[in-house]
């Protein structure tokens, strides 16, 4: 079986990944599951928060996003990250500038989370021919209080910050910088890549925690918006319906996918939070994230699993939630680039 880029399939996790994780603990407390963002373990009296991701891609923003992805999949779970590790694999011939652009970046990013990079690992790898870094990042669950991406209930609406498609976009606009500025002009082009800048979540997800009534969160990363509603499903064993016209798609985002002919719902959405609450606590959650200057909308709601996943169009029709086989990222990514006039 072959494999697109990107995550591989669902199927090959449950049948394969999942069903090889080393010894039965009784100090793992969440363990990998379909949809779940980070592992919750017990240390002493201590629950921890732990999360790994690579990044392969975007090598102007390396070790911005290293750390950043790694940390959002903690707060997800309603914790502050406090620790980073990284793994650093470069290609030969690689320079000491290139380590201290990636190192530099993860220490920017570090500092404004208030999180201390701990160790890690720098090589050069052969067979690669690109830089590569995995970040892991663990937090404390204060208290022992956290959420889950399983705990979404029938009744509870669905939220999403910022928009969809936030580091797709950013990482198009840098990636295909110059085939962008043929058709947009340089400020449109800028805005659209400073959406590294928003990648983080642990704001929004932090504050929506505290606020109360929060059941479930999760980090749409690959797959978009789209695949993060599915996986959120796939955790609680539940059907949803969202509404198409209530998912911010930021003007950057709408235009450059329109540009590549991609879908903006399936296009990889690192700094979107999906969060799930009780109906009534809606209106409070999105206040105190605005309060925090940050937006967000209710998009939909968890419903029964034998309604399915529904979208109801911007026309009022209600289609099948699309799955993503692979992120529309990868798609635009592998279209030759081409040169528009304005």
């Amino acid at each position: 079986m072959n494999f697109l880029p990107g995550k591989v399939p669902t199927e090959i996790l449950e049948k394969i990944v999942f069903r090889n994780l080393g010894a039965k603990r009784d100090d793992v407390v969440l363990c990998p599951s379909l949809g779940e963002d980070a592992a919750i373990v017990q240390a002493g009296n201590t629950l921890l928060a732990v999360s790994s991701d690579p990044i392969t891609g975007a090598e102007k923003w390396l070790g911005w996003l290293a750390v950043h992805v790694s940390a959002n999949d903690v707060a997800t779970r309603g914790v502050q990250p406090s620790w980073f590790n990284s793994i650093i694999l470069l290609p030969k011939n690689s320079t000491s500038e290139l380590i201290k652009k990636i190192c530099t970046q993860m220490d920017k990013a570090a500092r404004q989370l208030n999180i201390a990079i701990i160790g890690g690992h720098c090589e050069v790898t052969p067979g690669i021919d690109h830089p590569i870094v995995t970040g892991c990042a663990i937090g404390v669950a204060e208290e022992g209080k956290y959420v889950s991406s399983g705990g979404a209930k029938i009744g509870d609406r669905i939220m999403l910050t910022k928009g969809t498609g936030i580091e797709g976009t950013a990482i198009l606009a840098s990636d295909r910088r110059a085939e962008l500025l043929e058709v947009f002009d340089e400020s449109f082009v800028d805005r659209a890549e400073n959406f590294f800048k928003k990648i983080s979540v642990v704001e929004d997800a932090i504050t929506a925690f505290n606020t109360g009534g929060v059941s479930a969160m999760h980090d749409p990363t690959e797959g978009g918006v789209a695949g993060g509603l599915h996986e959120l499903a796939d955790a609680a064993n539940v059907g949803l319906q969202v509404y198409e016209k209530k998912i911010i798609v930021p003007e950057e985002t709408r235009k450059i996918c329109a540009h590549f002919m991609v879908d903006p719902l399936q296009l990889i959405s690192s700094g979107s939070l999906l969060i799930v609450a009780e109906e009534e606590r809606v209106d409070e959650i999105i206040s105190s994230l605005s309060r925090n200057s940050i937006q967000a909308s209710m998009i939909g709601e968890v419903t029964e699993p034998s309604s399915g996943r529904k979208l109801v169009t911007e026309s009022g029709k209600k289609i099948e939630l699309v799955r993503p086989i692979s992120d529309h990222l990868w798609r635009a990514l592998e279209k030759p680039a081409k040169t528009c006039s304005k």
